[in-house]
């Protein structure tokens, strides 16, 4: 139920617009890839290219060592002679056949009588906790239901690779949740192969064995969820995966300030660059009222308060000091007293240690344009 997937020079274009550069990728038996990046970036067209759902200009890929597409050679498998399976964002089941039947259909059209007759389509439902539901039609389903239906009628068959388009997109949060999980336990269980569309840092983070993180149909970064977490390739990187807090720090001889002219003592490498832009998550900086005391070892800047968005456990906070904004998240069981009564303008302090900054040439500020 696997195949190892190469991708060589692979490039899509409409018209004159290059949506998949030349892409390389490898995907090894087994493995659960998420591309990753915002809209326009080129994952779906790379997802469907895979399908056979769009015809590339140039490259090859191939399963297994088998082409499935090849350019040079004028090969180019139809969808239903690729061994996929589809997981769309909209379900896409058909509403005038059951669960039962939706879920019997790719092996009817493979023409697998064994799998059919030998109780394939009960398997799959159970997989998803929907064997109760297989004389329904989708229109007596929720959301949920009906997406876990997709997830069973694309693993039905047993492809060698299933593709997830956005699945999540389309259900609210705590659904979301739930297929979520629910994906991820089928991959650990039945270790099938995968490759799955999103541009939600927190599914990419959950999901994947690795990351290719695209950019104008390139791969920006292509590592494991961790790696990318800890070692943002590029600012590009760092703020599509949420690192938005974002410092403009010029060399004044042997310091360090900031494009309004404050200076700061930072101890992280900087290398010889006379300019930099350095990110930060939320979670490393942390909110003082202004007359508390700041450990030494960390950063300190006098801010305003703008913003406190209430969130349960913790708010979500926004200051300004001097022309720069930051985000950050504060624990309601620490500042919610003050914070419920605080009002926009009042001085605050935030902190945060300088090894916790990731450090970039200037000239590579983040566009997700």
């Amino acid at each position: 139920m696997t195949a190892r997937i190469e991708i060589s020079g692979l490039t899509k274009q409409y018209g004159t617009n290059v949506v998949v550069d030349e892409l390389d990728l490898e995907i090894e038996a087994g493995e659960f890839l998420v591309l990753l990046g915002p809209s326009g970036c080129g994952k779906t067209t790379t997802l469907r290219c895979l399908a056979g759902l769009e015809t590339p200009e140039k490259g090859s890929i191939t399963f297994d060592g088998e082409p499935m597409f090849d350019a040079s050679g004028r090969v180019n498998v139809p969808p239903n002679k690729r061994s996929i399976g589809m997981v769309f964002q909209s379900y896409a089941l058909w509403p005038n056949m059951t669960v039962r039947k939706n879920i019997a259909y790719p092996l009817k059209a493979r023409k697998m009588k064994d799998a059919l007759s030998g109780g394939r389509v009960e398997q799959a439902a159970d997989m998803v906790d929907c064997g109760h539901l297989l004389d329904r039609y989708p229109s007596q389903l929720s959301g949920g239901q009906q997406q876990r239906i997709a997830v069973a009628r694309g693993m039905a068959a047993r492809p060698d690779l299933v593709l997830f388009d956005e699945p999540l997109s389309n259900l609210d949060a705590l659904l979301r949740d739930q297929v979520r999980t629910e994906i991820h336990r089928l991959h650990t269980e039945l270790g099938f192969g995968a490759v799955f569309v999103t541009h939600d840092h927190s599914e990419a983070f959950a999901l994947g064995d690795r990351l290719a993180i695209m950019k104008h149909g390139k791969i920006e970064q292509l590592a494991t969820p961790q790696d990318v977490f800890d070692n943002p390739a590029s600012e590009y990187v760092a703020d599509f995966i949420g690192m938005s807090n974002r410092l403009e720090l010029h060399r004044t001889g042997l310091e360090w300030t900031t494009a309004a002219g404050t200076e700061l003592p930072l101890r992280c490498d900087m290398g010889d660059l006379p300019a930099v832009s350095a990110r930060l998550w939320p979670d490393d900086i942390t909110l003082h009222r202004a007359d508390e005391d700041v450990s030494s070892r960390e950063v300190v800047l006098d801010a305003t308060l703008l913003s406190a968005e209430f969130g349960g456990r913790y708010y979500d906070v926004q200051v300004g000091a001097g022309p720069e904004q930051y985000r950050l998240r504060a624990s309601s069981a620490v500042h919610g007293d003050w914070l419920r009564r605080a009002q926009p303008g009042e001085p605050v302090v935030i902190s945060f240690r300088s090894e916790s900054l990731k450090v970039y040439p200037l000239e590579q500020a983040a566009s997700l344009v």
